[in-house]
């Protein structure tokens, strides 16, 4: 933590964690084994979920959980523009088309009223990212998946504790994806999992981060050696014990740096309401976001950003509307003007130090730092 500035973000990982990789360490099996097994267990619990499935990053996530739906070439996926570039980028990677839908202009989640008009017969899941924490309306896009006999693939790399409409993150969607990067809510540095409700979808993914082996290293070695056969094309992307044992700790005190995020958001909210020319998105009524990242709407974005970072606030961008990135322009002639609101978030979008450890002082610089700049470049 530097004297001068406000860290954009700092981890919340103390001895427990420490303790934790120690222990696997100092055993025999570092990779895919008992570690990543008990936090399968516990992390399914927590959301309420039938069963989880660890894996190496929350982009490894979304991609196995195509496989696993048999989504491939020429397949259309349902998503947003304002996500990072992975939703998008898995189903390219797997030959499918992501088929962007703008979104609401008080959340920046996925419009559920513009995505039936963007139903073809190509079309085979809608993929919703719970945007910084809250969640889409997962109901009206339940219906709409039901109707079309489409799958739902959320994208809930910002929602583990999320809840809306008495759901979960997990609820409703046939697979849910989850991810443990450094600077999300729980965290191993890298990781995800995946939760499922059928056993055979869980048993398929487990494999499919595995080469497509029928039996991984913990299963291979246990007892007698068992003799293994590669079942299908998968992927190297299973999470070893090593890393999946900080989660656990961390999951234990989950809604205690929730609430700690939740205290600061709020009085974020307060300070900024009357502040003219900043504006937030909104948590919809009843919701609980995760608060994984609180985010304010600026015009002359960049240089909101610079003289941010020029009072010492670490700052963020997340996330500039994707179809407008280079690679995204070329292969689909994506144009500005086509996903409106995506573009003014994407323009405006300008991400704020939140985390547990966040000291009132620190909120204090924040919120007098985004006034000065709010004056500055009125």
């Amino acid at each position: 933590m530097s004297k001068d500035k406000v860290d954009f973000f700092r981890h919340s990982l103390g001895p427990e964690e420490k303790e934790a990789c120690l222990k696997v360490l100092d055993g025999l099996f570092i990779t895919t084994g008992g570690a990543c097994a008990r936090f399968e267990e516990e992390f399914a619990h927590y959301l309420g979920a039938a069963r989880a499935v660890t894996v190496a990053t929350g982009t490894a996530a979304l991609e196995l959980a195509l496989m696993a739906l048999d989504i491939g070439p020429g397949d259309e996926v349902i998503t947003t523009p304002m996500t990072f570039i992975a939703t998008a980028n898995v189903c390219l990677e797997l030959g499918a088309v992501p088929v962007l839908v703008d979104v609401e202009p008080s959340t920046g989640n996925l419009d559920a009223a513009l995505v039936e008009a963007a139903v073809t017969p190509r079309t085979r899941a809608i993929m919703p990212v719970h945007l910084y924490g809250a969640m889409c309306d997962m109901r009206a896009l339940r219906a709409i998946a039901d109707r079309h006999g489409l799958k739902i693939i959320s994208d809930c790399a910002h929602a583990i504790e999320s809840r809306r409409d008495g759901l979960g993150s997990a609820d409703l969607a046939d697979v849910a994806c989850y991810s443990f990067y450094a600077t999300k809510n729980i965290t191993c540095a890298e990781g995800g999992a995946v939760a499922v409700g059928e056993p055979a979808l869980a048993e398929r993914l487990k494999s499919l981060r595995m080469h497509g082996m029928s039996k991984g290293a913990a299963d291979r070695y246990k007892g007698a050696f068992q003799h293994w056969d590669m079942l299908e094309l998968g992927r190297k992307a299973n999470l070893p014990d090593v890393l999946a044992a900080m989660l656990s700790p961390q999951l234990k005190r989950i809604e205690q740096m929730w609430q700690k995020r939740e205290a600061v958001s709020r009085r974020y909210e307060e300070a900024f309401a009357q502040i003219p020319g900043v504006d937030f998105p909104r948590v919809p009524e009843g919701a609980k976001s995760a608060r994984h990242l609180f985010t304010i709407w600026v015009e002359r974005r960049d240089q909101f950003l610079a003289e941010m970072q020029a009072r010492g606030i670490g700052v963020s961008v997340n996330y500039r509307a994707i179809h407008l990135l280079s690679f995204y322009r070329q292969r689909f002639g994506y144009k500005p003007g086509d996903f409106p609101v995506a573009e003014r978030i994407g323009d405006s979008t300008l991400t704020l130090p939140l985390f547990p450890a966040i000291t009132d002082a620190e909120v204090a610089r924040v919120i007098e730092a985004v006034k000065e700049v709010a004056r500055l470049l009125a």
